[in-house]
């Protein structure tokens, strides 16, 4: 039988961290690895606060006899327009993070059925476009995401703190 998709409750959040580490690991390519108690707390804390939000919603997979099998996190967020218009105007975007399936259940199509309930509830709430982001080495969700009509459309940059700090603080 198909896993059913649902909203993710809170004896979920250890599996859901879990799903995390293992779509961390994947995506850097390294290997199995257990999380710091530290840094599983620190998830399960952020994962009960996106629980709670009304403009996020995180969804689990659930297989025969209760294993979860998937995940998916959607927000939607609203911005005022920046450019210089004739009247106010305030976008509504979902951000859609951390999709992932366990490889056990990968082809049954959870992917899609996941993602319909995500984009959905977006739609409900006024969002007007869909914004992701993964890793540039991740070719499989590149792939998945490019077929769905996805297209890339700048690029991001991240740094360390301290690095920029001391790169400012050097010769002028």
């Amino acid at each position: 039988m198909k896993p059913v998709i649902r909203d993710a409750r809170e004896e979920d959040l250890p599996t859901l961290v879990n799903f995390l580490a293992s779509l961390a690991l994947h995506v850097s390519g390294a290997p199995p690895q257990e999380l710091k108690a530290s840094e599983r707390e620190r998830l399960t804390q952020s994962l009960q606060r996106a629980m709670a939000s009304p403009d996020r919603k995180i969804l689990v997979a659930e297989a025969t006899g209760g294993v979860l099998a998937g995940m998916g996190d959607i927000s939607v967020w609203s911005s005022q327009g920046i450019w210089e218009q004739a009247q106010d105007v305030v976008y509504r975007s979902a951000v859609i993070d951390d999709v992932w399936v366990e490889p056990d259940f990968r082809g049954l199509g959870l992917f899609k059925d996941i993602l319909r309930v995500l984009v959905d509830f977006a739609a409900q709430r006024g969002a007007q476009e869909l914004v992701l982001e993964y890793s540039a080495s991740n070719k499989e969700a590149k792939t998945a995401w490019t077929k769905l009509g996805f297209k890339t459309t700048g690029v991001r940059a991240a740094a360390f703190t301290q690095n920029i700090q001391e790169a400012l603080a050097g010769p002028r």
